[in-house]
C-alpha cells in the first residue's frame, strides 16, 4: 500500500511539473524545439489562442487569434528580405530605443511569458545596450510576438502605456512573470504588473477593447510571420534572421562583423 501510495504520489508530481513547463515554456526556436518538445506549441495549432488547446466558447476574449490551418498554409514566407521589407512599419509606432540613424539595427521579436526572453532581458540586453546602443552604434527595436492569451492581453497592457514607460514595463512583465504567468488568463495579475507603471483599471481595460490597438498589434505578429519569426526570442540583425537564443558573445560577433562590414564609419558622422 505504501509502495503503491508513493507511485500515484510521483506520477501526480510529475504531472503538475509538465504542466507548469508548458505554461512557463511559452516560447521556442527551431534550435530549443529539437532540445525540447514542450517549448512551444506548432504555429497554425487549432482552437487556441497561442497557448493552451481551449474550447471557443471558453475564450470570450482571444485578440491574437491563430488563423486555420489552411490559412497558416497559405501564409507567405519572404526568403530573403531586405532591409526595407524588415524595417517595414504597420499601424503602430516601433518601440525602440538608441540613435535612429544607428548603422546596425537589432530587433528581438520576444512573447512576455518567454522565459528565454527573460533571460535574454536580464542577462543580455543590459550590456547590449551599454556598449552598442548607448554608443550610438546600434538601434534595437522590440516587436511583440505574444505567444498565449495570457501575452496577448500583457502586450495589449504594454502599448497601453506611454513610449517613455514601454522599455521600463515591458522588463517589469518579464522579471515578475512569476506573479501572472498561469494555464489560465489572470487578469488582475496582469493589472497589477501594469499598474506599477502607472496604468489604471479604467486604462487597462479599454485597452483589452480597443480594436485599434488589438489590429495592430496583429498585423505586427502577421508580419512577422512573414518575415520567418516562428517563435521567442527570434532576432534580426539588418535582414540577417537568426532563430536561437542569442548570448552575448553571439549578439556581440554578429553586430561587430556588420560594422566591420562597413557600417563602422557612420558611427563617426
Amino acid at each position: 500500500m505504501v509502495k503503491q501510495r508513493a507511485v500515484r504520489l510521483a506520477r501526480a508530481g510529475a504531472v503538475v511539473c509538465a504542466a507548469l513547463a508548458l505554461v512557463l515554456a511559452a516560447c521556442s526556436s527551431d534550435e530549443l524545439l529539437q532540445k525540447n518538445s514542450v517549448t512551444a506549441m506548432p504555429e497554425g495549432a487549432p482552437a487556441s489562442a497561442y497557448g493552451s488547446p481551449a474550447p471557443e466558447k471558453a475564450e470570450p476574449f482571444n485578440p491574437f487569434r491563430d488563423g486555420a490551418p489552411t490559412e497558416f498554409g497559405r501564409r507567405e514566407v519572404l526568403a530573403d528580405p531586405s532591409l526595407a521589407d524588415v524595417l517595414k512599419v504597420g499601424p503602430l509606432p516601433e518601440m525602440s530605443i538608441g540613435r535612429a540613424d544607428a548603422p546596425v539595427t537589432v530587433i528581438k521579436y520576444g512573447s512576455l511569458t518567454c522565459p528565454h526572453c527573460r533571460k535574454f532581458h536580464a542577462s543580455v540586453f543590459p550590456e547590449v545596450k551599454r556598449e552598442y546602443i548607448d554608443t550610438g552604434k546600434v538601434r534595437f527595436i522590440f516587436r511583440e510576438f505574444p505567444i498565449g492569451r495570457s501575452s496577448g492581453n500583457a502586450t495589449i497592457a504594454l502599448r497601453c502605456v506611454p513610449q517613455s514607460k514601454y522599455v521600463a514595463l515591458y522588463g517589469k512583465f518579464l522579471d515578475q512573470q512569476a506573479a501572472w504567468v498561469s494555464q489560465d488568463v489572470r487578469i488582475e495579475k496582469i493589472h497589477a504588473v501594469a499598474s506599477q507603471a502607472g496604468l489604471s483599471r479604467a486604462e487597462f481595460d479599454a485597452c483589452l477593447k480597443n480594436q485599434d490597438l488589438i489590429a495592430g498589434l496583429k498585423w505586427v505578429k502577421d508580419r512577422g510571420r512573414t518575415l520567418g519569426i516562428i517563435g521567442t526570442p527570434n532576432f534580426y540583425i539588418q535582414n540577417k534572421l537568426v532563430k536561437k537564443v542569442l548570448d552575448y558573445q553571439d549578439l556581440k560577433a554578429l553586430i561587430d562583423a556588420e560594422l566591420a562590414g562597413g557600417a563602422a564609419m557612420a558611427v563617426a558622422n
